[in-house]
């Protein structure tokens, strides 16, 4: 491989999942793997709560923003080799065409920003939110390159998403 693989993760407010996604798997990836976040309908800032996640998980937190998915359909975007909702809403909308021909798959999570009780319990849902995307993640970056071909990695990125 002479280049990282780029990959989107989508979900409709691009504020939470998607973002956690994003700095999980630039953090696991081993620069295999370059991840970018996006949203149908971004909600234009980052949950505070998907920022503390991500420190408290030892992981960097300068330099998300919420962005719409259609940056990464414009001339000049990265190349998309995978393509990730992690929300239905998002799932079941219509997609730009992305240039190439990325593989897309749909790894549902729930959404911790929906936990609407005291801060400690959404605290622990954003942390369960990020652990099963770890989990997730930890499964795409040990899947040897040669399973990262077209017809052999679909059916893979589907069964990872059922984790």
């Amino acid at each position: 491989m002479t280049s990282a693989y780029n990959v989107l993760f989508i979900c409709t407010a691009n504020s939470a999942r998607s973002i956690m996604a994003e700095g999980l798997l630039n953090s696991l990836g081993g620069g295999r793997f370059q991840a970018f976040s996006a949203g149908s309908f971004p909600k234009g800032s980052v949950h505070p709560l998907a920022l503390a996640t991500l420190e408290q998980m030892g992981l960097p937190t300068d330099g998300y923003r919420s962005k719409s998915w259609e940056e990464f359909a414009e001339p000049g975007a990265p190349e998309l080799d995978f393509i990730f909702t992690v929300c239905d809403d998002a799932a079941g909308e219509v997609c730009p065409v992305w240039p190439g021909e990325p593989i897309s798959a749909h790894w549902e999570v729930l959404d911790p920003v929906r936990v609407d009780s005291s801060e400690a319990a959404q605290s622990k849902a954003f942390l369960e939110a990020a652990v099963v995307l770890k989990r997730r993640i930890e499964l795409l970056v040990s899947l040897p390159e040669a399973h990262l071909d077209a017809i052999s990695i679909h059916q893979h990125l589907h069964d990872i998403g059922k984790q």
